[in-house]
């Protein structure tokens, strides 16, 4: 039987690390030398093959101006004549033109006129079947060392009076240029290839001096210089967009940063005063001996701060839980009516303390937890008994048929908010003034806690407050 091996023992996957990409630079280089590797060949072939076509065409025209006055001298009475007079005339045509050749044959194949110290021989250029062929009349032949553009012209079979005429010219000082050429360009396109390659990286490097600026930019960045910000039309139009972004980031950033500190500095102003009292009233009670009646008082006093720390310490969880989407909704179908009717029944007492009277009206019903939808509502509906002044009304609107989901409204009268205090009604320990605790149960948590309530259910919450009404509106999904 085989045993498995314990753990500590087991054998472990090395994990190659992720290669990494290669950089801006380097890839702008290379796209670059590569662009440069294909443009500047294909531009010396096309000039390489333009030039070689001039010369064969200028090599071709040469020919062929030889043969057409070959064949008119041929042609001519004066032919006839003795073959001294041709031959002087042939050599006259040849001397016109530099590394020219010259072989005529009779139909019969009798030898007519050979150019004389040219060491090239012509006439067995007619004997190779290949170069002799009728359908490649000009053509490069290279015999004794050199190379020759060549013309053969045969004559017509039905005509006997017809020649067979072989043409060549010298084209060394042609091939020479060419190989010359070729060097020169193989050289200069390698040249330019590095420098393309060279300019690009320069051109890369100094395009990217903008990105190095902001980046320079963020390494100062701390906790203490949040308020850094890149002005957009101090970069290329390209990067004006990562600018402005990166300064709404740092913005949210900042923002985010000044309600981490102020909720700190809060939370501890907080904690402070239970923790004051809990050791003020330890202290004054171990100052003297006291009997069991007044040390029990003492330990009451002592648990009313401990519960306020306690469920304070709870909101904060709650909140951390809803914040980072670890709280598990129990959704369930929710009567919304039931839910506030049990409310009431529970505020009942407060209310009538304060002659506060309370109203609620619709019915809706909506899927979600139960439990944290209560909680929300008890908390508006505490804050809106705590704020309504004695004799007044406190109304619950439901509404089921709404175009975006189901609603809740909580409404009460009273003094109004100011309208630059509402947008931060829902933050942590905000307080309009210190003496207007707007919140479940004073700590300035409870409407903090109704809108991630609402945030988990995927819903969203206003307040709007006027002279006569602050009203609380929820709209949840149906």
């Amino acid at each position: 039987m085989r045993r498995s091996l314990p753990p500590s023992m087991a054998p472990t996957t090395l994990l190659r690390p992720a290669r990494r990409p290669l950089s801006l630079a380097l890839r702008v280089t290379l796209l670059f030398g590569i662009a440069a590797a294909i443009v500047f060949p294909v531009f010396g072939w096309i000039i390489d093959r333009s030039i070689n076509n001039h010369f064969n065409d200028e090599d071709s025209a040469e020919l062929r101006i030889i043969t057409t006055a070959v064949h008119q001298a041929l042609s001519t009475p004066r032919s006839e004549g003795p073959p001294a007079t041709l031959q002087r005339r042939l050599n006259g045509i040849l001397s016109r033109y530099h590394g020219a050749s010259l072989f005529i044959t009779a139909q019969d194949g009798q030898p007519i006129f050979a150019s004389a110290g040219t060491g090239l021989d012509l006439a067995k250029l007619i004997r190779d079947p290949i170069a002799a062929s009728p359908g490649n009349p000009i053509q490069q032949w290279r015999d004794t060392g050199h190379t020759y553009r060549v013309l053969i012209q045969r004559p017509d079979p039905n005509d006997r009076r017809a020649y067979t005429v072989v043409a060549a010219i010298l084209i060394d000082h042609h091939i020479q240029f060419l190989e010359g050429f070729r060097q020169t360009l193989a050289i200069m396109t390698a040249s330019a290839i590095t420098l393309m390659s060279l300019l690009g990286w320069i051109a890369v490097r100094w395009g990217h001096a903008p990105l190095h600026h902001i980046v320079t930019k963020i390494r100062k960045i701390s906790a203490n210089e949040l308020n850094t910000r890149i002005a957009p039309q101090t970069i290329p139009v390209e990067l004006a967009d990562l600018a402005m972004s990166f300064n709404e980031m740092l913005g949210r950033m900042e923002e985010a940063f000044v309600r981490l500190s102020n909720f700190s500095a809060d939370l501890a102003h907080e904690l402070r005063t239970p923790v004051t009292n809990l050791l003020t009233q330890t202290q004054v009670a171990l100052s003297q001996p006291r009997s069991p009646n007044e040390y029990r008082e003492i330990l009451y006093s002592n648990m009313e701060e401990f519960e306020r720390m306690s469920q304070m310490i709870g909101d904060m969880l709650f909140l951390a839980q809803a914040d980072n989407g670890l709280y598990m909704l129990n959704a369930v179908t929710v009567d919304l009516g039931k839910e506030v009717q049990s409310l009431f029944e529970y505020y009942e007492v407060w209310a009538d303390e304060r002659h506060v009277t309370l109203a609620l009206q619709g019915a809706a019903t909506v899927s979600g937890d139960r439990l944290m939808l209560r909680r929300a509502l008890s908390n508006l509906l505490s804050n809106a008994i705590r704020h309504t002044p004695t004799g007044q009304t406190v109304r619950v609107t439901l509404e089921s048929s709404t175009r975006d989901g189901v609603g809740i409204i909580v409404e009460n009268p009273g003094a109004p908010i100011p309208t630059e205090h509402l947008p931060r009604l829902f933050d942590r320990f905000y307080r309009v003034d210190p003496s207007r605790q707007r919140g479940g149960e004073g700590t300035g948590l409870g409407l903090a806690i109704v809108k991630s309530i609402v945030d988990v259910h995927g819903g969203r919450i206003e307040v709007k407050s006027t002279d006569d009404y602050t009203t609380f509106r929820i709209t949840l999904p149906g």
